[in-house]
């Protein structure tokens, strides 16, 4: 296994390529994504099967959407009925970030929650904005989106057996999934040691598949004793993958979900793309029976999907006095 700066670079032929692959061979990948997992949390991944023309198409029109004048951006504003669209004032465990976003949601519409509270079952439809500028820009999001999916489902296999359970286990939780594909920039920044662009924190689903530019920026907090923050280099056309915390308690605690940053620069604007796979709404979040027994209890509470990740949105637009619903919040004593 290469080392990336740290976290492990693994090739994923003997699952993308047309040749069928022997045995032994998915055998070899499904134990290195088990150690990467165990390990780091975090990896990159080689020869992953997306076709390069399609991410370099949404990087394109990421640039040309982000370069407009401010009014054309707030024209396509998110806001508190619906999580896609354009914003600039995100906070990160109550910190404002240094960056724009635009979300756009897998699934058009998306069955969510209508508000967090436990006791209300109603849903909501959310659907997704559209700019008029760049043009096709929201075939280009549902292109990549299509390409994501596929590539989620493969790791998701892997993830799977690695830890003993059926390939297909995870599959069931996202027939009606809540995913989402999220433009980053990242303005260049005055004074970078003062400045994150996003601060410390994990992601809330299951898995986030990451494209960055060149530029670089991401770190990653080691789960060695040091816990030093380790730089990820950038691998031209690979992604980046790391587990988030609804497989952390899939996995009752075998994998986890680990904390990343990201710095800015002083010289360079960067781009990155994070597509986050997150269940459907209703999904009950709980370490799944094959993995617990009597030596292995569940280490973790039941959660309600949807509820939990809209009590994370809500925190976009407040500034909460207690620290954000975090996955710790769960954890059985």
């Amino acid at each position: 296994m290469e080392e990336a700066q740290g976290i492990p670079v693994i090739d994923l032929s003997p699952v993308t390529s047309t040749n069928p692959s022997s045995p032994s061979a998915i055998e070899a990948l499904v134990k290195e994504i088990g150690s990467a997992c165990k390990e780091w949390g975090f990896f990159q991944v080689t020869n992953h099967g997306v076709p390069l023309s399609v991410k370099q198409n949404l990087e394109e029109a990421s640039k040309e959407f982000f370069g407009q004048s401010l009014e054309e951006k707030k024209k396509v504003s998110r806001d508190e009925t619906s999580a896609s669209g354009y914003y600039e004032s995100e906070h990160t465990k109550n910190v404002r970030d240094w960056k724009e976003v635009f979300d756009f949601l897998a699934k058009e519409p998306t069955v969510f929650p209508l508000n967090s509270d436990e006791h209300d079952h109603r849903i909501i439809h959310w659907t997704n904005k559209n700019p008029q500028y760049p043009p096709h820009f929201r075939d280009i999001l549902r292109e990549y989106i299509k390409e994501m999916e596929k590539l989620g489902y493969k790791l998701l296999e892997l993830i799977a057996l690695s830890l003993g359970l059926e390939a297909k286990r995870f599959e069931e939780f996202f027939r009606e999934q809540t995913s989402f594909v999220r433009l980053n920039y990242y303005p260049r920044c005055p004074c970078p040691h003062l400045a994150l662009g996003v601060g410390p924190h994990k992601d809330s689903g299951a898995l986030t598949i990451l494209a960055q530019d060149d530029v670089g920026g991401l770190q990653v907090k080691r789960k060695t004793q040091d816990q030093e923050w380790i730089q990820v280099q950038p691998i031209p056309h690979a992604y980046i993958i790391n587990l988030a915390d609804i497989i952390q308690v899939w996995s009752n605690g075998a994998y986890e979900s680990v904390e990343h940053r990201v710095t800015v620069n002083s010289e360079k604007e960067r781009f990155s793309i994070p597509y986050f796979m997150f269940p459907a709404h209703d999904t009950e979040v709980k370490p799944l029976e094959e993995l617990i027994n009597e030596h292995n209890p569940p280490k973790y509470r039941p959660y309600n999907s949807g509820k939990f990740l809209l009590k994370r949105f809500e925190t976009n637009f407040q500034k909460h006095k207690e620290e954000n619903l975090q996955i710790h919040h769960f954890k059985i004593a």
